[in-house]
């Protein structure tokens, strides 16, 4: 029965069998062990698998794709293989650098040249009695400088302590300076200038006198006061020396020091 135990008699019998029939018993074994392999179906592949085996491809195919950069070849002439960027003079709509402080900087020099500009060109609607008896006075400081201006109807000339313009400011750029008011209300050639000057030198007198003839301007015209003052004629300017201090040489300069 298959419940019962082998006994000691069974267990010899099977050990004394003859090798003729182990040998035979072992290739019957070996013949089962394919079958039962051929019918037992291979495991699925997984999809980590599959990954993995995507990824091995593509580490091949970009080895193959990367290849070596050809060596730069030094140019014969230093800068040849450099790009050209260049702007044209007016056209400040872009910069070479890409830099916005760039334009930001062109911007303001354009708006420079058009305030340049408006300041060049005369006043309009400028309406000044010329009348025979007509008189404008005013006063005009800088630094210790005094000027009294009278403008009187004439033909544009300068009479400055009994002297001409030429005389009495012989540089051209204090000359300049000074007809700047009248020329730009546009009646350089419609008023005469007779002004008293007192102290100060060369400089201050000039920027003085100019200060006086706007003032008077403005007293001809008072509609003139917002043109005026926006191209800085109508401004006084208060800058002036420093007064010496005592113990110091000079405003602010010390005498040397010496520790022993």
């Amino acid at each position: 029965m298959s419940g019962e135990t082998p006994t000691p008699e069974d267990e010899q019998g099977a050990a004394e069998a003859t090798p003729e029939e182990t040998t035979e018993a072992t290739e019957a074994a070996a013949e089962e062990t394919p079958a039962a392999a051929e019918e037992t179906p291979a495991p699925e592949e997984t999809p980590v698998a599959e990954a993995a085996e995507a990824d091995a491809d593509a580490d091949v195919e970009d080895d193959e794709d990367d290849e070596e950069p050809a060596p730069r070849v030094k140019p014969a002439i230093p800068g040849m293989d450099l790009e050209v960027d260049i702007v044209l003079e007016g056209d400040e709509s872009r910069s070479p650098y890409g830099d916005e402080d760039d334009l930001d900087a062109a911007a303001d020099e354009q708006l420079a040249a058009a305030d340049e500009d408006d300041v060049s060109e005369p006043i309009a609607q400028v309406t000044i009695d010329l009348a025979s008896g007509a008189r404008y006075t005013a006063t005009g400081k800088r630094k210790t400088a005094i000027a009294r201006v009278i403008l009187t109807p004439g033909d544009g000339s300068y009479t400055i302590n009994g002297k001409t313009l030429n005389e009495f400011f012989p540089r051209a750029t204090l000359q300049r300076n000074i007809r700047q008011p009248l020329e730009a209300v546009g009646y350089e050639d419609r008023l005469d200038v007779i002004a008293r000057m007192e102290g100060g030198g060369v400089s201050a007198q000039a920027d003085a006198l100019r200060h006086g003839i706007s003032r008077a301007l403005l007293e001809a015209d008072p509609n003139l006061r917002g043109e005026l003052k926006r191209r800085g004629f109508l401004t006084r300017d208060a800058r002036a020396k420093e007064r010496k201090k005592a113990g110091l040489k000079k405003a602010r300069k010390r005498p040397q020091f010496s520790k022993r």
